[in-house]
């Protein structure tokens, strides 16, 4: 009877249920440390340039407001228009170039390279001089393209030219030059990721179906390492549009950039100015980002 008695209170008793979370509110907690360092110290400067580049000012300070001088004074100038062609010509013939070296530079590695271990070493060589400073490898060619530098002395010696040629230094040849320079890695080491992943056996499946060697490079090699090479455009575009020390040195002054233009605003205090400058960037590297992840797929190498 007792045990009759007390499994009759139990039963009278409210049931006790578990309390579990959804399986999307424990996704969402997982990410809420990576949204609160993203929010934090990403979008947040992001808000706060935006938000200054509404303000006025003068030479003696800010004074916060709500105007739309700044994006006026910055879309109306044709000096503005001119430095982002200026620009983007920089960030075309870059682009060209360092996915044309890039490309060769991760084919040789992945294919002309047998063992894996030299494949480890030589693209180790490559990353060496990317671990001193940019600055150092940029002023690095100033004595090799300089008036009286490596380049023209052994010219003249070698009886090719009568005197020193002038653009090697201080024009937009040596800030192309500089930034091929600076960044080709950050395009073949994408590159040279995605060229790792190819199955081989698709080549001896192509050379059995009757292809040439530059059949398989144009058709399978080419439209197998687009992930890699969109990846690569990426940095390669984000780094030249917001270099502003490489165009300031290698062109001695005598050529412009957004960046530098922003950069220049900021030693004159006009700091609204260039936060308008910065968001109309930032604007464009967006739009030129988003161009190419409609053209490329780039989830297969994330």
């Amino acid at each position: 009877m007792a045990t009759i008695a007390a499994a009759t209170e139990d039963s009278k008793q409210p049931t006790r249920r578990a309390f579990r979370l959804s399986p999307s509110a424990i996704s969402y907690l997982q990410a809420t440390p990576l949204i609160a360092i993203l929010g934090f110290f990403f979008l947040l400067p992001i808000a706060m340039i935006a938000v200054v580049s509404f303000w006025d000012y003068d030479f003696a300070g800010l004074y916060p407001d709500f105007l739309t001088m700044n994006y006026t004074d910055t879309l109306g100038s044709w000096v503005t228009w001119k430095t982002y062609l200026n620009t983007l010509k920089f960030t075309a013939i870059v682009w060209g170039l360092t996915l044309l070296i890039g490309f060769w530079v991760a084919y040789f590695l992945a294919f002309h390279i047998r063992k894996t271990s030299t494949q480890m070493i030589l693209f180790l060589v490559c990353t060496v001089p990317f671990m001193t400073s940019n600055i150092i490898r940029m002023i690095s060619w100033i004595p090799v393209l300089g008036r009286n530098g490596l380049v023209n002395s052994t010219l003249i010696k070698l009886g090719v030219i009568p005197q020193p040629i002038e653009w090697l230094l201080y024009s937009d040849f040596a800030v192309v030059l500089a930034m091929v320079h600076l960044y080709t890695l950050f395009m073949v080491t994408p590159i040279f990721n995605t060229l790792m992943r190819i199955d081989r056996s698709l080549f001896e499946a192509a050379r059995d179906a009757g292809a040439s060697g530059w059949q398989v490079l144009w058709n399978v090699v080419i439209p197998l390492a687009k992930p890699g090479m969109a990846i690569g455009t990426i940095f390669v575009v984000t780094l030249v549009m917001a270099d502003f020390s490489t165009v300031q040195v290698m062109s001695g002054g005598q050529s412009a950039s957004v960046a530098l233009m922003m950069k220049n605003q900021m030693s004159l205090l006009q700091y609204p100015a260039a936060a308008a400058n910065a968001v109309v960037l930032l604007a464009v590297v967006l739009l030129m980002v988003a161009a190419i992840l409609r053209v490329v797929d780039i989830r297969k190498e994330l």
